[in-house]
């Protein structure tokens, strides 16, 4: 995600906000930017690349000031570039704008604008907004920001600046966290609180649609009809880098938090309640296209090897066409068949998986249509691919995968959905049931983050035992993998997961008195079949931690606890499964006293082979 600072007040704003930036690098970005007013004018200066160009420009340039806004971009909408960072303004730079989050219409929004002589020069959606609220502006800024806000559909925090009316810092959020700072003579915004802890701990916590007028002499809060807003303060109390984790002790545990917004957010402007149609702005493949396909690839490492199975499982169900998944590593090195009439589609988080890069050139050099899915604009794989679906579930800080594998398990979703309606192998009504469902993930993963206690109880009984392993059939074969993963890279247990139907074909010969199992059992035309081998597991001594849907209430005969989830279609399971197992990896490698951020031996990204 994004970071935004703003300052008013009779200090010097440049230096505020690069120090404010700096403190939230650690949520990621590509470029970053200030817009400060000065002598009538706001003045811009922005960069490509890390926050210490911008303060090498600043430092090299200064620009005097005591109003202006700051901005690190992760990029969603267009590459990461000087001319796409931020702060984004109108023709005449007497508004300037920070945003963060994804404005849904902006295509929509654009072409109406450009209708009225508005002329663009970024691949932003950000940028309609600085046009948007010149449009409304008739000499009152806060009004324009109240008028342009009710034409966006989307999320947003914004902050806004107008050379018209120099001694205000206009600021609004929805779905996307903003905070106000309080001091002497001076205010502060924020998209979260390590930003401005060292300026102040007396903050506002802004909610949805609220409008925020800062002047150095006070702060002022309305809903967007013009009523007052009266608000209690709140004493930050934490320290500094328990602020960069809002509030969460580790990163992994705020990113597996902030999967319900990540799914939401991937879903957003692809798959709608109120359309049949999957819009998919980077991928242009047609009827036709499709029609001279004879096989799919998935390639990826790791986690997002994990998502590629399950992904396999949909394209194949949903549109009916043959796909293989393979690890990258050994993809090259066993001599694939590839021409032009394979499509490759290779999953990274990074973009930068040096194994995964080496098999999407591979393909391409064979002339087969590689789709890229990555979380990070602008990176090698969504530069080389001929198609790009971006995950937008921000930046991981974590090294252990959370919000990345689920946002990538809704790729898979969403490219499944968009082939199978492109060959006709999905009627509208078979789409609007899965589209619903789908659009319903997020709030049912809100719900399974309420309830952990029997998974705590579960990890402090058992993190002192050398081996756990993992069983599933079907969909939740491919979830208990990247749960056995989860574990080993965080708690260093040797974790293992099986197909449950291959138990008698040897790993049964692995199950001793107290060894702890756990077993999916989410796919309804599996269940029997997986209850029967949990009853093998526990008549060799085995305990037992199943996850099961709501009113599967029959596997508590054969289990020592159970973690229902909520009831969802076989096919979507996934999604909801994989987060009692994150969780438990979590409280597991807690109970042990492991790095749970900084793994032992792992990177972030493997840029070598």
């Amino acid at each position: 995600m994004c970071g935004i600072v703003g300052y008013v007040g009779n200090r010097e704003a440049s230096p505020l906000l690069i120090e404010g930036l700096s403190k939230l690098e650690y949520r990621g970005y590509d470029s970053a930017g200030v817009a400060i007013l000065n002598d009538g004018k706001i003045k811009i200066e922005k960069c490509k690349g890390r926050l210490k160009n911008l303060e090498n420009k600043l430092e090299e340039f200064p620009i005097e000031g005591g109003v202006g806004i700051g901005h690190t971009r992760w990029a969603t909408h267009g590459e990461p570039s000087d001319v796409n960072s931020h702060p984004h303004f109108n023709k005449d730079k007497s508004i300037a704008v920070v945003h963060n989050g994804i404005i849904e219409n902006y295509i929509y929004l654009k072409e109406w604008l450009g209708s009225l002589g508005y002329e663009f020069l970024t691949e932003t959606d950000t940028e309609v907004v600085a046009h948007l609220v010149d449009h409304f502006y008739n000499g009152d800024i806060v009004k324009a920001v109240a008028d342009a806000v009710e034409k966006i559909e989307g999320s947003y925090a914004l902050g806004v600046v107008s050379k018209n009316e120099p001694e205000k810092l206009v600021a609004i959020r929805k779905d996307s966290p903003l905070i106000v700072g309080l001091g002497e003579d001076e205010n502060f915004i924020a998209s979260d609180i390590p930003a401005i802890l060292s300026q102040t701990r007396k903050v506002y916590l802004l909610e949805d649609k609220e409008l925020v007028v800062l002047t150095k002499e006070g702060v002022t809060i309305t809903t967007l009809e013009g009523m007052p807003v009266t608000k209690e303060v709140f004493n930050v109390t934490w320290d500094a880098e328990a602020a960069e984790k809002g509030g969460y002790e580790h990163f992994m545990i705020k990113e597996i938090h902030e999967q319900p917004k990540a799914i939401k957010d991937t879903m957003t402007s692809r798959i709608m309640a109120d359309s049949d149609e999957i819009k998919l702005d980077d991928i242009n493949l047609t009827k036709e296209d499709l029609k001279n396909i004879d096989k799919i690839f998935i390639v990826a490492c790791g986690t997002a090897y994990h998502a590629g199975m399950v992904g396999k499982y949909v394209i194949e169900k949903l549109a009916r066409i043959p796909v293989e998944v393979d690890i990258a590593s050994e993809f090259r090195y066993r001599n694939p068949i590839l021409n032009e009439r394979t499509l490759m589609i290779v999953v990274s988080q990074s973009g930068e998986t040096a194994d995964t890069m080496a098999a999407l050139r591979e393909a391409k050099k064979q002339g087969s249509r590689v789709i890229a899915v990555t979380n990070v604009v602008g990176s090698s794989a969504a530069r080389e691919a001929d198609d790009i679906l971006y995950t937008w579930a921000g930046p991981e800080i974590a090294v252990a995968s959370t919000k990345a594998y689920t946002t990538q398990l809704i790729a898979m979703y969403i490219i499944g959905l968009y082939l199978a309606r492109l060959n006709d192998k999905m009627s509208v009504e078979e789409y609007r049931v899965i589209r619903d469902e789908m659009l319903a993930l997020p709030a049912k993963v809100e719900t399974l983050l309420e309830n952990k206690e029997t998974l705590q109880r579960f990890a402090d009984a058992n993190k002192n035992n050398d081996d756990i392993f993992y069983l599933g059939r079907g969909l939740d074969n491919a979830v208990a993998l990247e749960g056995a993963l989860k574990l080993k890279e965080i708690s260093y247990i040797h974790a293992e997961a099986y197909a449950a139907g291959e138990l008698k074909h040897g790993p049964i010969a692995l199950i001793d008195d107290g060894i702890p199992v756990i077993a999916l059992a989410t796919q309804e035309e599996l269940f029997d079949k997986m209850v029967s081998n949990i009853r093998e597991v526990v008549t060799r001594g085995a305990k037992v931690l199943s996850i099961a849907c709501e009113g599967s209430t029959a596997i508590e005969t054969v289990s020592d606890a159970v973690e229902y989830i909520p009831r969802a279609i076989d096919l979507l399971t996934p999604v909801l499964s994989v987060i009692p197992l994150q969780l438990l990896s979590y409280y597991v490698s807690i109970a042990r006293g492991c790095d749970v951020d900084k793994p032992r031996n792992l990177a972030k990204s493997v840029t070598v082979e």
